[in-house]
């Protein structure tokens, strides 16, 4: 199928949490009019802890003195979700998307918001087979996941992970009300899995975390990780993928 529509890529490297909402917010508005194509944002973010809608404020599991001792950020925010944690070694991806009109409440679809955190979830889960990793999806529950048999295998693993699906990445998004997409995943390529003992991640309390650079021996770069989800990316949303040059 030919490519027709082309999406701007932007590579920020290390960047902040709100300044990287501040370009978000300011593409969303520029997307949502007419006036620029969609946008992939890729980046990874200094120690932050992140909280969506429904978050549960008991899942932050360090007080401030902590915090402040590991120089972690906090932030409350409106995508969907609970806890997450964001960190160097991670790759965060936040696509914005004009995904269609919405209806008369100001809503997506709930159709098709599911498909979108599905199609999410597909480019990750395609992308990671091509560097060499078998994951995937769980009912009921958003993200991407590895399961036991996976993990037996894995010396770096935590014990539970042998036991229980554990989570690779973590998807929260929310959708303007000109219904373009903000938000996204976060992939744990090889961030320092401690600092997921902060938090009780996306309030699963019994759910491990695990990395690529538990799971692969040698673990691949950012930059490979980085190139096989733009592919897919590609390829998932139908769009020709372009490097930007500002945001």
């Amino acid at each position: 199928m030919t490519k027709t529509k082309s999406c701007e890529v932007f590579h920020l490297g290390t960047i902040d949490f709100l300044s990287a909402r501040r370009i978000q917010e300011n593409l969303a508005a520029e997307i949502g009019a007419g006036k620029r194509p969609p946008a992939l944002l890729l980046l990874e973010h200094p120690h932050t802890f992140t909280f969506g809608g429904s978050a549960n404020a008991g899942n932050l599991l360090w007080g401030e003195r902590e915090l402040d001792d590991r120089s972690v950020e906090v932030h409350w925010i409106d995508r969907g979700g609970d806890a997450t944690y964001h960190g160097p070694g991670q790759l965060v991806g936040y696509p914005v998307l004009p995904l269609g009109r919405l209806k008369a409440d100001g809503r997506l679809p709930k159709g098709d918001f599911i498909g979108y955190l599905r199609d999410l979830e597909t480019i990750l889960i395609r992308a990671l087979g091509n560097i060499g990793l078998a994951a995937g999806q769980r009912k009921d529950h958003t993200g991407v996941w590895v399961q036991p048999d996976v993990a037996s295998r894995c010396r770096n693993c935590p014990p539970a992970a042998r036991r229980v699906p554990s989570k690779l990445a973590s998807i929260g998004v929310r959708v303007t009300a000109q219904g373009v997409s903000q938000h996204g995943f976060a992939l744990n390529v090889a961030p320092d899995m401690e600092y997921w003992e902060g938090i009780v991640a996306c309030n699963l309390s019994e759910t491990p975390m695990v990395s690529l650079a538990n799971l692969l021996d040698p673990a691949p770069t950012m930059e490979q990780v980085t190139e096989a989800i733009v592919k897919e990316f590609g390829n998932v949303f139908q769009l020709n993928m372009v490097e930007a040059i500002t945001a």
